[in-house]
């Protein structure tokens, strides 16, 4: 039987994870439509310097989003560390690879602004051409997005192979993660080459992160699985002791 001692920091590194993966699903959903509604606008450089403030806040919400990425790579490393090294380390590594292609895109969401400005007073022949670098920072910024969700999607079947083959969590639960991160690494590769479907492939693993956080705040991981290490040595603990 596992001490408490040795259960209590996975209970709240649960708690922590479960808590970072629906404020990442909140400030994410927010951040992105607040930005869609500035830059998704006709002849949105002619309004980007009024809705400057509104751009800033949702990228301000996405760098939120930064932290709680390379947050979770962080977080989970010890607890994925006894059942495979290499996958802790691979899960860390593309959780920050993911935060850094996400910063990259906030970088282009901001230069809208300064971008904006400029537009506003231009002379008329200038205009054109400021449009057009404004249309490549949109594209660029939804190129980082999407590379930056396809490797959430690898550092998510790493993570859920793991919580699957762990039993860390119940393996319906894995199942679902493992398909809904299939589906995002697929869906990004795809609208990258022209698909438009990167949103919709978003849902199934964005539903599941929800119900994952849920989840882990209110049952945590399985007890029984979580540090195999430690509940080998309270079992030679006891031989010992008898």
């Amino acid at each position: 039987m596992m001490t408490r001692t040795a259960v209590r920091p996975y209970r709240t590194t649960a708690r922590v994870v479960g808590v970072v993966y629906l404020a990442g699903f909140v400030v994410g959903i927010v951040g992105i439509m607040l930005i869609q509604s500035v830059l998704g606008a006709p002849d949105h450089l002619a309004t980007v310097a009024a809705r400057s403030m509104t751009l800033a806040f949702a990228a301000i919400l996405w760098l939120l989003a930064v932290v709680g990425d390379a947050a979770h790579g962080v977080l989970m490393f010890p607890v994925l560390k006894p059942h495979s090294e290499r996958i802790a380390v691979g899960y860390l590594a593309f959780r920050i690879l993911d935060a850094v292609f996400i910063a990259i895109m906030v970088i282009f969401v901001l230069l809208q602004i300064p971008l904006g400005s400029a537009y506003l007073s231009a002379a008329a022949p200038a205009a054109p051409a400021l449009q057009a670098l404004s249309t490549v920072f949109v594209q660029a910024q939804l190129y980082a997005y999407e590379i930056g969700m396809i490797t959430l999607g690898i550092s998510g079947l790493m993570l859920c192979s793991t919580l699957y083959r762990a039993q860390l969590v119940p393996r319906w639960l894995a199942v679902w993660g493992l398909a809904g991160y299939a589906v995002i690494t697929i869906g990004m590769v795809s609208a990258i080459l022209g698909s438009g479907l990167g949103d919709l492939s978003s849902s199934v693993g964005g539903l599941w992160e929800v119900f994952v956080g849920v989840w882990l705040i209110v049952k945590g991981f399985n007890t029984a699985a979580v540090t195999p290490e430690a509940a080998h040595a309270d079992s030679d603990a006891l031989l010992n002791a008898a």
